[in-house]
């Protein structure tokens, strides 16, 4: 029984080592260890994302010569409106204004009934989008009150 037992324990140990979570390669570059220099990767969060994807199936698409993946990520939601007879004049309204600043931000106007809704940009991270939304309310002080961040899958463009 104690042998059984023994072989047992042995056996589970022995599995734990497979048992553990895989990372990627850049955390295993950048992991410290005692007696061993230092890496620091700097890149591009889309490179990452790329590898990373690579490593899990993600699927990466086409569009007009360029290539993306889709990730959860961020865009600014600058209007989002229901009166049928403004909302959509007003949404595409806001969108030429934001356009003629900022002509390489993405913009979308996007009908999901009743709402007529405004975003811009596809940020991975929180901080790009709370960046670019701090120049937005300084160009454009009047839609600062509808101005708000929200967590949505985003395209990642890659070249």
């Amino acid at each position: 029984m104690k042998l059984q037992l023994f072989l047992l324990l042995w056996l589970f140990l022995c599995q734990g080592g497979r048992l553990q979570a895989q990372t990627s390669i850049f955390d295993a570059l950048t992991k410290p260890e005692q007696g061993k220099g230092t890496v620091t990767i700097l890149q591009s969060q889309a490179i990452r994302a790329l590898v990373d994807s690579r490593a899990t199936g993600v699927k990466i698409e086409t569009e007009g010569g360029k290539s993306y993946i889709t990730v959860s990520g961020y865009t600014i939601q600058v209007f989002a409106g229901n009166n049928q007879r403004k909302s959509k004049d007003e949404a595409f309204s806001k969108k030429r204004q934001i356009d003629q600043i900022y002509s390489d931000a993405s913009t979308c106007v996007e009908y999901t009934a009743p709402f007529w809704r405004l975003r811009v940009g596809d940020f991975p991270t929180y901080e790009e989008a709370l960046h670019m939304m701090y120049k937005l309310t300084g160009s454009f002080p009047s839609f600062r009150n509808e101005m708000k961040i929200i967590r949505e899958n985003v395209r990642i463009f890659l070249n």
